[in-house]
């Protein structure tokens, strides 16, 4: 298996840091942020060129944002 980049060594920690953070969420929500997880990281990695060094930057700083923000105990589903 070939060795990661940083940048995907960045953006599978934060898909990993999102997984967790659905485990914190109450049992009858955690499927829905799962889903919302994995929907956003492949709609993400579809519209962006690989090559896109700037754009993937900027898609991990605004991953990590809506992170923190999805993290807080008051956000209790997504749709």
């Amino acid at each position: 298996m070939p060795r990661l980049s940083g940048l995907q060594r960045n953006v599978v920690s934060l898909y990993r840091q999102c997984l967790r953070a659905c485990g914190k969420k109450p049992i009858e929500t955690r499927d829905n942020f799962r889903r919302f997880v994995r929907n956003q990281f492949r709609e993400n990695a579809a519209g962006i060129d690989k090559k896109d060094f700037a754009a993937i930057e900027y898609m991990i700083r605004k991953g990590q944002r809506q992170l923190e923000i999805y993290k807080d105990e008051g956000i209790r589903n997504v749709v």
